[in-house]
């Protein structure tokens, strides 16, 4: 039996073979699904079939969804460099803890890149992956451990998004006096109580 090599096959399939083109057909389909259906119920599978290529070829260039999708935000700092010193924190701490570990990226050598990413996010057609990235991606896992009542974790997170977002924008987008100038230790102790509130207060 004659062999089909990878070409051939993926003509056969319907599927294009891996070129120089492939990785921006990927984030192209990619950045329309998140957008529109959210990390949790967008596929790999769903970005494949959308790009024309095989779901093998998306783990090849960018290895699990996560990455795909911070790819997709082009976002130079992963989040779990924020939550990984926020998740095993103590509740009554995460406010703040959450609030300076974002400042910190920020304000960090790769805060130029995350500024021009979420720059170009916010003013094109992808407002939809700003709010994914902030609700889905950064939030999620740490909102789920504050569900009192139980079913607030949603609103609880996108108050959150609301807090951080805003600052982002005034801080660092338009630089309002004199919140562009506070250093990180004042910001968090002015604003870091009311993301704990969103966090650990009354909602509804």
């Amino acid at each position: 039996m004659t062999s089909r090599g990878p070409t051939e096959a993926a003509a056969r399939s319907g599927r294009r073979p891996g070129n120089p083109d492939t990785k921006e057909l990927i984030l192209t389909a990619a950045r329309n699904q998140f957008a529109d259906s959210g990390f949790e119920r967008t596929s790999v599978r769903s970005i494949a079939a959308e790009a024309g290529v095989d779901s093998a070829l998306v783990h090849h260039y960018f290895g699990t969804k996560r990455a795909l999708f911070l790819a997709a935000v082009d976002m130079p700092v992963d989040p779990q460099v924020i939550l990984g010193a926020v998740l095993d924190a103590p509740i009554e701490e995460i406010g703040e803890l959450l609030l300076r570990g974002v400042l910190g990226v920020w304000e960090s050598p790769q805060g130029t890149a995350v500024l021009a990413a979420f720059r170009a996010a916010i003013s094109g057609e992808s407002t939809g992956l700003v709010s994914n990235f902030l609700t889905e991606v950064i939030l999620r896992e740490l909102v789920g451990r504050f569900d009192d009542p139980p079913g607030s974790s949603p609103l609880r997170a996108t108050l959150v998004a609301s807090q951080l977002s805003g600052l982002l924008i005034t801080r660092y987008l338009l630089r309002l006096e004199p919140i562009a100038s506070l250093s990180v230790d004042e910001v968090v102790v002015l604003i870091g109580p009311t993301v704990q509130r969103y966090l650990t207060g009354a909602v509804g």
